[in-house]
């Protein structure tokens, strides 16, 4: 548990609390300028209600992931339920979709970022369609990331948001630059279920505390303090759920959406949200999920490079799924082609949009080879999602729109999307449907054999050096990062030490010969930090401690960032004097 507690925090710093029958919320971080905005009595008594009727669930469905997860991982190979046969099999249902939700109906290209002002204002003054500000694996969950987040989406709403950086450039929300576009729409993603916020906490009817769960603190406040106002404005309210594992899980979100709107008197379905497809148990329980969520689902979001890790995790100890360099990994390999052939098929036969993944490739203003190179293979990417029947696509950098909207403008024309459209798919299945042995499938993947063709020395430095850069930026309050030409994430963390953890345990041998060890990968990581440039207030040593956990351990662990997050942010901020920066 946490150091921090709500005593010492009451003591030290008069923060807002909040009370309802179930329990009360307590903020334990430090309440600085402009927090009183959207940690205010009622919002917190809102969090407060959510909490005492949906937090134990939470817990028994987190409970439930691990001995799923672990039997795929002991080879018992997942299939579609039978118990659910008859939700597959119905061709009438459909979801909501978009109808009635003001600007979801075009999402040709969604630009993403933390919400922080000059990500936010840069995103909202851009031509994209939509806007995902993502509380989750592009912002670092610091205690003023989290609620400055809230109090920029509540100025964005509102279309006053201005920002001044610490050298005072100045940036202001305007008008979009693209003739007769409106703002991009504002979709907002959560943290997941997984993620506790330590720095508020719950205390229930009999005084028992706990962290305050991260999902439902972002998905609380900007609901609270945006629904009814974006309501006025002629809009609902958007979400993009995230690390959905199973069809219960979807239900729980479903039931928090049908008992958020009740609180404020709002319709249901004026919330829609987009399910974010990030694991191999969300992929086969895809149309179940959708089915749970159907009086508010919009779409499905392809999360390639979770997914990639999602496969990696579990099927750690099989020696015929081996990846090769991350480089080297694309969606034309057959297990990656069935997951996005399924996303679209489900999306469309159920009436909701289907969206592609990120490209996240970085152009650099100041080599115009290296942008044009970047701006190339985001076109290709971009041009086989459109042609395979993605009705759009993200993006991490405003000046990738126009390459994505190209590809996608060549394929829908003056459509806003593409629906109607069921492409044909070369599953196992009947008339070509994708099954479960298809997202399963090897084809294509190097053998143990062949492997050192395409594990290279090179490739795992690039990891390696991904993660500690990334887990640098990630503990000093930065989300997302450019390394090596590519913006990485929390996702791409993920990836990179679950690829180094099952090298190591299966023995490969690198294109210079040599067998990768832990103690090899250990003398990289220090050769790479060595050759780092840094700075007294750099987290590098805390990098290289966590990557050491995650990748070099006897197992895999399922997440570095609850182990980063309570060790770094929470523990050692406790450590320090109060206030802390975290």
């Amino acid at each position: 548990m946490s150091t921090l507690s709500t005593s010492s925090a009451q003591e030290l710093h008069p923060s807002p609390s909040a009370r309802t029958a179930g329990g009360r919320m307590v903020v334990a971080g430090p309440m600085e300028p402009t927090y009183d905005t959207v940690l205010t009595h009622e919002a917190l008594d809102f969090l407060a209600t959510l909490h005492a009727e949906f937090l134990t669930e939470r817990r028994r469905l987190l409970t439930e992931r691990g001995p799923r997860n672990d039997a795929i991982a002991r080879g018992d190979l997942p299939s579609h339920r039978e118990d659910t046969r008859h939700i597959r099999e119905d061709a009438d249902w459909r979801a909501i979709g978009h109808a009635g939700a003001s600007g979801l109906s075009r999402r040709r290209v969604e630009i993403t970022g933390a919400p922080d002002g000059r990500t936010a204002v840069n995103a909202l003054n851009s031509d994209a369609d939509s806007w995902l500000a993502d509380f989750e694996d592009a912002m670092s969950p610091t205690w003023s990331n989290v609620v400055l987040g809230q109090v920029n989406l509540r100025a964005a709403v509102r279309s006053r948001l201005k920002h001044v950086t610490r050298v005072g450039k100045y940036y202001e929300q305007r008008a979009s630059r693209r003739a007769g576009a409106q703002q991009p729409t504002i979709v907002v993603r959560p943290r997941g279920l997984h993620m506790p916020e330590a720095h508020l906490r719950y205390v229930d009817r009999n005084g028992s505390e706990t962290s305050a769960a991260a999902s439902l603190v972002d998905f609380a406040l900007y609901f609270f303090h945006n629904a009814e106002e974006l309501a006025a404005r002629g809009s609902g309210i958007y979400f993009c759920i995230p690390k959905v594992e199973s069809a219960a899980e979807a239900r729980w979100w479903n039931r928090l959406f049908l008992r958020a709107q009740e609180l404020l008197g709002l319709e249901p379905g004026t919330l829609r949200a987009t399910v974010l497809i990030e694991t191999l148990s969300a992929a086969i329980e895809m149309e179940e999920i959708v089915w749970e969520l159907r009086e508010h689902c919009a779409g499905l979001h392809a999360g390639r490079w979770d997914y990639i890790f999602s496969m990696t995790k579990a099927f750690r100890h099989d020696r015929s799924f081996l990846l090769p360099d991350r480089k080297e990994i694309t969606m034309e390999l057959p297990f990656l082609e069935s997951y996005a052939q399924r996303i679209i098929d489900v999306s469309h036969r159920r009436g909701i949009h289907a969206l592609g993944g990120m490209a996240t490739a970085f152009p650099d203003r100041e080599d115009p080879e290296l942008t044009a190179v970047a701006q190339q293979g985001v076109r290709e990417d971009k041009e086989r999602e459109a042609a395979q029947g993605f009705d759009g696509t993200w993006v991490a950098h405003p000046n990738l729109i126009p390459v994505a909207r190209e590809a996608f403008d060549a394929v829908l024309g003056d459509a806003d999307h593409q629906i109607e459209r069921i492409p044909a798919t070369n599953g196992t299945g009947e008339n070509g449907r994708i099954t479960s042995a298809d997202l399963l499938s090897r084809d294509g993947l190097p053998t143990p054999e062949d492997l050192r063709e395409h594990v290279s020395e090179d490739g795992v430095r690039t990891n390696i050096r991904a993660c500690i850069a990334y887990l640098d930026a990630w503990l000093s309050g930065k989300g997302a990062l450019k390394v090596d030409h590519l913006v990485e994430d929390v996702s791409s963390v993920e990836i990179s030490r679950a690829q180094i953890w099952q090298w190591i345990r299966r023995g490969v041998k690198m294109d210079n010969g040599r067998v990768l060890t832990t103690v090899l990968v250990d003398r990289y990581v220090a050769e790479e930090l060595a050759i780092t440039s840094r700075n007294p207030l750099d987290r590098f040593c805390e990098s290289a401690e966590l990557l050491r956990w995650g990748a070099l351990g006897d197992e895999l662990p399922d997440s570095f960032t609850v182990e980063a997050y309570q060790r770094f942010m929470v523990d050692r901020a406790a450590r320090m004097p109060y206030p802390f920066a975290a």
